[in-house]
């Protein structure tokens, strides 16, 4: 199947999408050929993966393979774990021509990116997702980031791989929690880019669930797809792009009130998808219907569509802190209809707190 490409100029990049394609030297062969490579990647990805690319990237032609793990979970995007994949690519006397591998899920992406961006002034990367999350979305657009104990994702920078590439046959191993987690980032694509998108998902939510390979190859595909459109009209998120972040705003402060690692990711933006449609009803731009739509899609994944028992304080006093948030105000997305999302900032914190507890415990 062709790549798709993020056009971004001199930093534009392939993200190739199939299966088998870990063990495919050709694909890593441009990038890695008389290059050191370091393979960031977790104990738990590690064994099932690891050693098979270790050997395409030697058989393409890399320098060196240096394998550095990482624990497992969102606690691993810390300074500690950060200064631990910098001090073994100086151990390595890794200089700017390495290259770094990730081998995981968006922490490990978002991590070793970082890595990548900051090291030497910045070293190139490749993504090499294995979850569900990761391959539809955290793994494309350059986003790289650790968290910080008052937001998530908080330090960070824009910098692009040199390339996707995205076996979908990995999401064979993934457990069924984490194939949910991803499901969620997939409604999010249809919710605010595709209005036929999210009718697909729901005919065919439960192929998605029995790992349908040709369902799966299809979601990821065509989230894909539409991510692509938004990052290259948009890369460093000063417009556009925000729209990716539906459900977001309120599933971060999820992550950050119960603690990192509590609630998966995707876990805590289903929940505030469903808060936002909550939120675009009572905005006059979201019909109830269509917000009953949200619930029922995010509920038929086997997502969460209520959020942990915080107060609406606590809520609010985590997403002042949102990335999105300008001149004090909190800035929400909301849908104008299912498959169309805006920016908000004019918006009634009585009724953003309403809006929670439609979707509280």
């Amino acid at each position: 199947m062709q790549p798709l490409i993020v056009s971004l100029g001199d930093r534009s990049y392939p993200i190739h999408i199939g299966p088998g394609l870990l063990d495919e030297a050709q694909l890593y062969a441009r990038y890695v050929v008389s290059r050191s490579v370091v393979v960031v990647t977790n104990a738990a990805v590690a064994p099932l993966y690891l050693e098979r690319v270790q050997r395409a990237l030697v058989q393409a032609g890399a320098r060196g393979v240096v394998p550095v793990l990482i624990e497992d979970g969102e606690r691993s995007k810390s300074w500690a774990t950060l200064d631990r994949v910098i001090d073994a690519l100086l151990a390595a006397r890794c200089g700017r021509d390495a290259v770094i591998v990730a081998l995981g899920g968006g922490v490990v992406g978002d991590l070793a990116g970082f890595a990548a961006a900051v090291y030497q002034r910045g070293i190139d990367f490749i993504q090499l997702p294995t979850t569900l999350l990761a391959q539809v979305d955290s793994s494309v657009g350059g986003k790289t980031a650790i968290n910080h104990a008052r937001g998530k994702n908080m330090v960070g920078a824009f910098h692009q791989p040199l390339a996707v590439i995205a076996d979908v046959a990995t999401l064979d191993s993934l457990p069924d929690r984490e194939l949910r987690a991803g499901i969620a980032e997939v409604i999010k694509h249809g919710c605010i880019l595709d209005l036929q998108f999210v009718g697909w998902l729901e005919a065919n939510m439960a192929k998605l669930l029995a790992r349908d390979r040709a369902a799966l190859g299809h979601a990821v595909r065509r989230s894909c797809e539409l991510k692509v459109q938004v990052v290259a009209a948009d890369e460093r998120e000063s417009g556009l792009r925000a729209i990716l972040n539906f459900g977001h705003t309120f599933g971060h402060a999820i992550e950050a009130g119960v603690g990192y690692g509590e609630w998966l990711h995707g876990e805590a933006v289903a929940t505030g998808m469903v808060m936002a449609a909550e939120l675009s009803v009572r905005a006059g731009s979201l019909r109830r219907e269509e917000a009953d739509r949200v619930r029922a899609l995010v509920a038929a994944a086997g997502l969460p569509v209520r959020g942990p028992a915080l107060p609406a304080e606590r809520y609010l006093e985590l997403m002042q802190v949102d990335k999105k948030a300008s001149g004090g105000r909190i800035r929400y997305i909301v849908l104008e209809g299912l498959g169309r999302a805006a920016l908000r900032g004019d918006l009634d914190p009585d009724m953003v707190r309403q809006s929670i507890a439609a979707a509280a415990q």
